[in-house]
Protein backbone atom coordinates (compact mmCIF):
# COMPACT_ATOMS: atom_id res chain seq x y z
CA UNK A 1 0.00 0.00 0.00
CA UNK A 2 1.41 3.40 -0.97
CA UNK A 3 1.97 6.07 1.64
CA UNK A 4 -0.87 8.56 1.49
CA UNK A 5 0.84 11.43 3.30
CA UNK A 6 4.29 12.09 1.94
CA UNK A 7 6.30 15.06 3.15
CA UNK A 8 7.74 17.67 0.85
CA UNK A 9 10.35 19.60 2.80
CA UNK A 10 10.48 23.27 1.77
CA UNK A 11 12.42 25.16 4.46
CA UNK A 12 12.69 28.29 2.29
CA UNK A 13 8.92 28.79 2.75
CA UNK A 14 9.25 29.51 6.48
CA UNK A 15 10.25 33.16 5.88
CA UNK A 16 7.14 33.61 3.75
CA UNK A 17 4.92 31.87 6.32
CA UNK A 18 6.24 34.09 9.12
CA UNK A 19 5.61 37.21 7.02
CA UNK A 20 1.93 36.31 6.65
CA UNK A 21 1.21 37.49 10.18
CA UNK A 22 2.37 41.02 9.38
CA UNK A 23 -0.51 43.45 9.06
CA UNK A 24 -0.75 46.01 6.28
CA UNK A 25 -0.93 49.60 7.46
CA UNK A 26 -3.81 51.79 6.43
CA UNK A 27 -1.49 53.47 3.90
CA UNK A 28 -1.00 50.14 2.09
CA UNK A 29 -4.68 49.18 2.17
CA UNK A 30 -6.65 49.62 -1.05
CA UNK A 31 -9.97 49.44 0.85
CA UNK A 32 -8.91 52.41 3.01
CA UNK A 33 -8.01 54.33 -0.17
CA UNK A 34 -11.43 53.52 -1.66
CA UNK A 35 -13.23 54.54 1.55
CA UNK A 36 -11.43 57.89 1.70
CA UNK A 37 -12.00 58.81 -1.97
CA UNK A 38 -15.70 58.64 -2.95
CA UNK A 39 -15.01 60.76 -6.04
CA UNK A 40 -13.32 57.70 -7.58
CA UNK A 41 -16.13 55.22 -6.87
CA UNK A 42 -16.72 54.55 -10.56
CA UNK A 43 -13.05 53.88 -11.26
CA UNK A 44 -12.77 51.71 -8.14
CA UNK A 45 -16.04 49.85 -8.86
CA UNK A 46 -17.64 50.91 -5.57
CA UNK A 47 -21.35 50.19 -6.01
CA UNK A 48 -22.75 52.00 -2.96
CA UNK A 49 -21.80 53.39 0.43
CA UNK A 50 -23.39 53.53 3.87
CA UNK A 51 -22.30 55.52 6.93
CA UNK A 52 -20.21 52.54 8.13
CA UNK A 53 -19.02 50.86 4.94
CA UNK A 54 -19.29 50.18 1.23
CA UNK A 55 -19.83 47.47 -1.37
CA UNK A 56 -17.26 47.05 -4.14
CA UNK A 57 -16.71 44.59 -6.97
CA UNK A 58 -13.84 42.16 -6.47
CA UNK A 59 -11.25 42.82 -9.20
CA UNK A 60 -10.17 39.17 -9.02
CA UNK A 61 -13.58 37.47 -8.86
CA UNK A 62 -14.33 33.81 -8.26
CA UNK A 63 -17.47 34.26 -10.37
CA UNK A 64 -19.18 37.05 -12.25
CA UNK A 65 -20.57 39.62 -9.78
CA UNK A 66 -18.31 38.65 -6.83
CA UNK A 67 -18.71 41.51 -4.33
CA UNK A 68 -16.80 42.62 -1.25
CA UNK A 69 -18.85 44.11 1.59
CA UNK A 70 -16.38 46.31 3.45
CA UNK A 71 -16.15 48.06 6.77
CA UNK A 72 -15.19 51.70 6.23
CA UNK A 73 -12.57 51.83 8.97
CA UNK A 74 -9.37 49.77 8.94
CA UNK A 75 -10.14 47.04 11.48
CA UNK A 76 -9.70 43.35 10.91
CA UNK A 77 -11.68 41.43 13.52
CA UNK A 78 -15.38 40.94 14.12
CA UNK A 79 -14.91 41.48 17.85
CA UNK A 80 -13.63 45.00 17.05
CA UNK A 81 -17.06 46.03 15.74
CA UNK A 82 -19.75 47.77 17.70
CA UNK A 83 -23.38 46.75 17.29
CA UNK A 84 -24.09 49.51 14.73
CA UNK A 85 -21.16 48.45 12.54
CA UNK A 86 -22.03 44.76 12.77
CA UNK A 87 -25.64 45.50 11.90
CA UNK A 88 -24.44 47.71 9.04
CA UNK A 89 -22.27 44.91 7.63
CA UNK A 90 -25.16 42.45 7.82
CA UNK A 91 -27.52 44.89 6.08
CA UNK A 92 -24.98 45.52 3.32
CA UNK A 93 -24.62 41.75 2.81
CA UNK A 94 -28.40 41.41 2.62
CA UNK A 95 -28.63 44.27 0.13
CA UNK A 96 -25.74 42.89 -1.95
CA UNK A 97 -27.65 39.62 -2.30
CA UNK A 98 -30.76 41.58 -3.40
CA UNK A 99 -28.81 43.56 -6.01
CA UNK A 100 -27.13 40.43 -7.37
CA UNK A 101 -30.47 38.60 -7.56
CA UNK A 102 -31.96 41.48 -9.57
CA UNK A 103 -28.94 41.97 -11.83
CA UNK A 104 -27.61 38.46 -12.45
CA UNK A 105 -30.29 35.99 -11.26
CA UNK A 106 -27.88 33.58 -9.55
CA UNK A 107 -29.13 30.24 -8.26
CA UNK A 108 -27.30 30.55 -4.94
CA UNK A 109 -24.57 32.35 -3.00
CA UNK A 110 -21.44 31.74 -0.99
CA UNK A 111 -21.11 34.39 1.73
CA UNK A 112 -18.31 34.62 4.23
CA UNK A 113 -15.41 36.26 5.99
CA UNK A 114 -11.79 35.10 5.80
CA UNK A 115 -10.34 36.12 9.17
CA UNK A 116 -6.54 35.93 9.13
CA UNK A 117 -4.13 35.08 6.33
CA UNK A 118 -4.12 31.37 7.14
CA UNK A 119 -7.89 31.40 6.56
CA UNK A 120 -7.42 32.93 3.11
CA UNK A 121 -7.61 36.66 3.87
CA UNK A 122 -5.60 38.57 1.28
CA UNK A 123 -6.17 41.75 3.27
CA UNK A 124 -6.41 40.59 6.88
CA UNK A 125 -6.31 44.05 8.50
CA UNK A 126 -9.47 45.40 6.86
CA UNK A 127 -12.67 43.49 7.57
CA UNK A 128 -14.71 42.54 4.51
CA UNK A 129 -17.15 39.81 3.57
CA UNK A 130 -17.28 38.03 0.22
CA UNK A 131 -20.63 37.67 -1.52
CA UNK A 132 -20.16 35.22 -4.38
CA UNK A 133 -23.11 34.50 -6.69
CA UNK A 134 -23.30 30.90 -7.91
CA UNK A 135 -24.91 29.02 -10.78
CA UNK A 136 -25.12 25.32 -11.52
CA UNK A 137 -22.06 24.45 -13.57
CA UNK A 138 -20.22 27.72 -12.86
CA UNK A 139 -17.00 25.81 -12.22
CA UNK A 140 -15.56 23.43 -14.74
CA UNK A 141 -12.34 21.79 -15.87
CA UNK A 142 -10.63 25.17 -16.45
CA UNK A 143 -10.38 25.84 -12.71
CA UNK A 144 -9.23 22.31 -11.95
CA UNK A 145 -6.83 21.62 -14.81
CA UNK A 146 -5.92 25.06 -16.14
CA UNK A 147 -5.79 26.94 -12.82
CA UNK A 148 -7.98 29.51 -14.61
CA UNK A 149 -11.44 30.88 -13.92
CA UNK A 150 -13.80 31.76 -16.74
CA UNK A 151 -15.70 34.99 -15.97
CA UNK A 152 -18.44 35.51 -18.59
CA UNK A 153 -18.91 39.29 -18.22
CA UNK A 154 -16.53 42.26 -18.35
CA UNK A 155 -15.96 43.96 -14.99
CA UNK A 156 -17.08 47.39 -16.24
CA UNK A 157 -20.25 46.04 -17.87
CA UNK A 158 -21.20 44.13 -14.72
CA UNK A 159 -20.40 47.22 -12.62
CA UNK A 160 -22.82 49.41 -14.60
CA UNK A 161 -25.59 46.83 -14.27
CA UNK A 162 -25.03 46.40 -10.53
CA UNK A 163 -24.97 50.18 -9.92
CA UNK A 164 -28.26 50.54 -11.83
CA UNK A 165 -29.92 47.74 -9.84
CA UNK A 166 -28.56 49.13 -6.54
CA UNK A 167 -29.97 52.57 -7.38
CA UNK A 168 -33.33 51.01 -8.27
CA UNK A 169 -33.37 49.43 -4.80
CA UNK A 170 -32.58 52.80 -3.19
CA UNK A 171 -28.93 52.03 -2.43
CA UNK A 172 -26.24 54.61 -3.15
Amino acid sequence: MADRNKNLWAPWRMEYIRSLGEELSEEGCFLCRYWSDPARDGENHVIWRTPTGFVVMNRFPYTNGHLLVCLGEHRGELHDLGDEEMTGMTRMIRDAVSVLREALAPEGFNIGYNLGRCAGAGLPGHLHAHVVPRWSGDTNFMAVIGDTRVIPDALDAAYRELVDKAAALGLR
